[in-house]
């Protein structure tokens, strides 16, 4: 798999749908574009069992508002319209959510933002230990996602499909971000994921929607993964 030359560039080194075992074909009737946003559900009913579950509140200095992010970090790129910048220090990331989110507590989970009026659209973040250093050293990039859906992040009822994937180097670290959904009889859910590993942790954002809102929110919610970022600790 070749990493991209460039700091922040994206790479899109699969087709632009990609399906599981013994899953039909499902179309995205619009284009999909590699820079924007989604959020995600406890419908997903996610096993993530093993990883670390404490959440840092929002005051003091374990994470700060957006207006400390822009001015401790100089940001180079100012934070979008209609978005707020979520920095955990001691855990070591950071992450853009829209503004008008607020944040709620996600069993298993160390930080997560909801919709005040539509709670299935969200975002959260987990992270575990681990003794790799980088996200390459899990193996190739299309088995480790495929694995990672359709083992822990579906549950048995569930049908998962993949439909992009892509990696980004940004600051000497890599992130695979990718687009999945889990259909079930009666309900389906589409979502974002960006996992990267550093500090010694093995780090995973998750933002989706349920199905017949994402073509909506789509956009919206890729800023938020695209916006994932490993901070050194």
């Amino acid at each position: 798999m070749a990493a991209s030359s460039l700091s922040g560039s994206w790479v899109s080194s699969l087709p632009k749908q990609l399906y599981m075992p013994n899953s039909p074909s499902i179309s995205r009737s619009n284009a999909i574009p590699t820079s924007t946003v989604k959020a995600h559900s406890k419908e997903m009913h996610l096993n993530e069992k093993g990883f670390i579950g404490r959440r840092s509140a929002l005051s003091g200095i374990g994470a700060l508002t957006a207006s400390i992010f822009s001015g401790s970090f100089a940001l180079a790129e100012e934070i979008p319209e209609n978005f707020k910048a979520f920095v955990d220090f001691p855990d070591g990331y950071t992450y853009y959510y829209p503004s008008d989110w607020r944040d709620f507590d996600f069993r298993g989970h160390d930080s997560a933002f909801k919709d005040r009026t539509l709670p299935l659209q969200n975002v959260r973040v987990s992270f575990k230990p681990t003794d790799k250093s980088d996200i390459r050293d899990l193996g190739p990039m299309d088995e480790v996602i495929f694995s990672l859906v359709k083992n822990i992040f579906a549950a048995p009822t569930q049908r998962p499909t993949i439909f992009d994937i892509q990696e980004r180097t940004t600051n000497g670290k890599n992130y695979w971000t990718f687009e999945y959904e889990l259909a079930s009889p009666n309900f389906s859910r589409s979502a974002f994921a960006t996992i990267a590993i550093g500090n010694g942790r093995y780090y995973t954002l998750i933002v989706g929607a349920n199905e017949r809102r994402w073509s909506r929110l789509r956009k919206k919610l890729k800023v938020v993964a695209d916006s994932f970022k490993l901070l050194d600790i």
